[in-house]
């Protein structure tokens, strides 16, 4: 796989897509997770997001299509792009396949939407997109 174009936080991830028209968020985790976790809420921005998971639930293997189905999109190959999922793992394995399919800026949310577990493994106080205290919604 190739090389994606980094890491960013939750925050620095908001501010990129508040300054840049162009920019997505790409959520890829499982429609389980978007439905009863909750998603991004990019309203006061003006965008949608889309939803392509990266792995299937409720084996969670890869999703085979998963680049087909981003390709689908039909974005131009310098989109800004932020691959968003719990925790960050996932949403860098994304980047780096749409990196090697040529998109030239894929970014990671390295804290993911939940972000890391807290000492009775609670998601969502640490850090991440929620703890961060940026806009979400449950479905």
């Amino acid at each position: 796989m190739s090389h994606y174009a980094g890491d960013l936080t939750p925050q620095e991830t908001w501010q990129a897509l508040q300054g840049d028209e162009q920019a997505v968020l790409v959520d890829v985790r499982s429609a389980a997770e978007w439905d009863f976790v909750g998603v991004c809420d990019l309203r006061a921005l003006g965008r949608r997001q889309y939803f392509i998971a990266w792995q299937q639930y409720p084996q969670m293997l890869v999703n085979e299509s998963f680049v087909s189905e981003f390709k689908a999109l039909d974005l131009p190959l310098q989109t800004p792009v932020y691959f968003i999922c719990r925790s960050g793992q996932r949403s860098r394995n994304a980047a780096m396949a749409i990196a090697a399919a040529g998109f030239k800026k894929c970014y990671n949310v390295a804290e993911g939407f939940e972000g890391d577990p807290d000492s009775q493994m609670h998601r969502g106080q640490i850090n991440g997109w929620k703890a961060a205290g940026l806009p979400w919604v449950q479905k």
